[in-house]
């Protein structure tokens, strides 16, 4: 059984769905290990991971249109506004969604649908550089 640990970077430029399958794929392609558990991980309070459709670009807009109703920025029933109004429902959202995911790997391949893709869900409106640690673990 073999570990190894890596990261990939995501430049997020506003709040919104970033699709990071390739970036993902790319690096397991890079690495030793064929088949085993890949664990994502990421250690923003402000953003987070998941697994959607990544065919239709109206599936992501769609999410963002419920996340804005349901999380509402700037209410005034918060209390945490140290980084503007859109700090605390940026913490909801995380709290609401997915900071570790994991996935099979078999033969170099993620075990995702046809149409699935792997998500950095980036919940501020600012641009931020996003580091998501991979553990993947195998032979």
């Amino acid at each position: 059984m073999i570990q190894i640990f890596g990261n990939i970077t995501e430049l997020t430029k506003g709040r919104k769905l970033y699709d990071i399958t390739p970036k993902i794929k790319s690096w397991i392609n890079l690495e030793k290990i064929n088949t085993g558990l890949l664990t994502l991980n990421i250690k923003h309070t402000s953003a987070s991971l998941l697994v959607n459709e990544n065919y239709d670009s109206d599936v992501l807009l769609d999410l963002e249109n419920f996340f804005t109703k349901l999380v509402v920025d700037g209410d005034k029933a918060y209390s945490h506004f140290l980084e503007g109004p859109d700090d605390m429902s940026a913490h909801i959202r995380t709290a609401l969604s997915q900071t570790n995911l994991s996935f099979s790997i078999k033969n170099k391949e993620i075990n995702l649908g046809t149409w699935q893709g792997i998500f950095l869900y980036e919940h501020r409106f600012g641009n931020f550089e996003r580091c998501v640690d991979l553990h993947f673990i195998g032979e």
